[in-house]
């Protein structure tokens, strides 16, 4: 797919209301100092993925705004997120600017105190341009980025809502529909199964800990709830193991072998060679998925939103900010660059690529950002998730423990485990470490 970027003409004339246009996207404010910190050289730690990308490409207009130079690598996922880790709680981190992800580090970073608080540098007309006011961020956004204090420790990037990819041509060829529902998809996906043949109905996540991002849209369409009301788990009852079974018969009867240690990038893989005929995952996948270098299956990707389950439709929802490292010797200069980052003109590229979707609601609601992204099928699944969009995770301290021992659970359903006993034993393990964190 090509980047169809919006004219410089057309993007003036559709946020006329807000004011004439700086070269930042944003309008233009003669007190916002852009040139401040011309000079300053700034580190910034990202996660591998379209995100990271739209930021690399386009840094050159910020260090042209700015006069600040910008070093950036891109690690994978979760080797990113072991390495900021590791080096913010040394106190002397290599970097000014970390991509965070909400869903698995939000309340471990809050309670070490490892993000600067931003809150006044969004209130400093020298630092901020008007139209970035909190009210224009959705409130999954805001509710990642503040702290329980009301602080703003981030600034929210791309809200990820999990949808269905499918390959309409192998749906064509076996005369199938497109699934409405989790039972409908299963029965689609036994139909367009030909092990001998080399191609599967449905590719997914297997590989432990990060099966849980899949497994969350069968739990929460099954009717499940992560906490109960004293803050409690509740992932062993009848919605688990529901959801648990249909999971395990998907990865063990209708998808590719070796499914057990595949992450997004193996099941893409699978998807793009048109080996699978259905894959959930994240919305922020068209880019590859419709690039003629790295797919087979350009302009026959369909894309919709999750089936619905019998108790509910939801989209597992997660999301990733920028936020500063609160050892950084030049926050004010590192503020900038992430509010450059999450401007209208950077999250309209994100949007139009198919990359990922702005947590803005100024940028998704702007009707010429709208015609510049070219496959409209893909910005509807967009849209209509974000309807049913449901957190993917609970939002406690060890999230990362309760995705490995869930996570390792399903993971050994898929060697013939029981679905109810190994989530009995996943949920004794966690309950006392989710006890603890609360107490500490």
């Amino acid at each position: 797919m090509n980047n169809h970027f919006i004219s410089r003409r057309k993007l003036l004339a559709g946020t006329a209301a807000a004011g004439a246009l700086g070269l930042s996207g944003f309008p233009a404010r003669a007190d916002v100092q852009w040139k401040k910190y011309a000079g300053t050289k700034l580190e910034v730690i990202l996660a591998k993925g379209p995100r990271g990308d739209n930021l690399q490409k386009n840094i050159k207009e910020f260090t042209d705004l700015t006069g600040i130079q910008v070093e950036s690598e891109q690690i994978p996922e979760q080797q990113q997120r072991q390495k900021a880790v590791i080096e913010l709680a040394s106190g002397k981190p290599s970097f000014d600017v970390v991509h965070l992800s909400y869903h698995v580090q939000k309340r471990q970073f809050e309670k070490a105190g490892w993000l600067a608080d931003i809150s006044g540098y969004m209130k400093d007309p020298n630092l901020t341009a008007p139209d970035l006011v909190e009210s224009d961020f959705s409130a999954a956004g805001l509710q990642y980025a503040k702290n329980d204090k009301g602080q703003m420790l981030s600034l929210p990037w791309s809200v990820d809502y999990f949808i269905l990819y499918y390959n309409k041509e192998l749906f064509q060829k076996k005369g199938v529909a497109v699934p409405k529902t989790l039972d409908e998809m299963v029965t689609a996906a036994e139909k367009l199964t030909d092990a001998k043949d080399g191609t599967f109905g449905f590719v997914g996540r297997g590989l432990r800990n990060a099966n849980m991002t899949l497994w969350t849209n069968f739990f929460l369409n099954y009717g499940g709830e992560f906490l109960d009301a004293k803050g409690g788990i509740l992932t062993d009852g009848p919605e688990a193991i529901a959801a648990t079974k249909l999971y395990q018969t998907l990865l063990t009867k209708v998808a590719p072998p070796g499914v057990a240690g595949f992450n997004w990038m193996e099941s893409m893989a699978s998807f793009t060679q048109g080996r699978s005929a259905m894959w959930i995952d994240g919305v922020g996948w068209a880019p590859p998925l419709e690039d003629p270098a790295a797919s087979r299956i350009v302009g026959k990707v369909g894309y919709t939103v999750v089936p619905a389950g019998p108790k509910g439709q939801y989209s597992a929802t997660y999301g990733d900010g920028l936020g500063i490292a609160a050892a950084s010797k030049n926050k004010e200069a590192a503020y900038l660059l992430c509010q450059w980052a999450v401007s209208k003109t950077q999250g309209a590229r994100l949007l139009q690529s198919g990359g990922g979707v702005p947590f803005r609601n100024s940028i998704l609601n702007d009707a010429e950002v709208q015609k510049g992204v070219k496959n409209r099928e893909w910005l509807q699944s967009v849209i209509d998730s974000a309807k049913i969009s449901k957190l993917g995770l609970p939002v406690v301290i060890p999230v990362a423990e309760f995705r490995d021992l869930v996570g390792a659970a399903l993971t050994s359903t898929l060697s013939g485990a029981d679905p109810a006993t190994e989530l009995k034993k996943a949920h004794e393990q966690f309950r006392p470490i989710l006890e603890r964190s609360e107490k500490a």
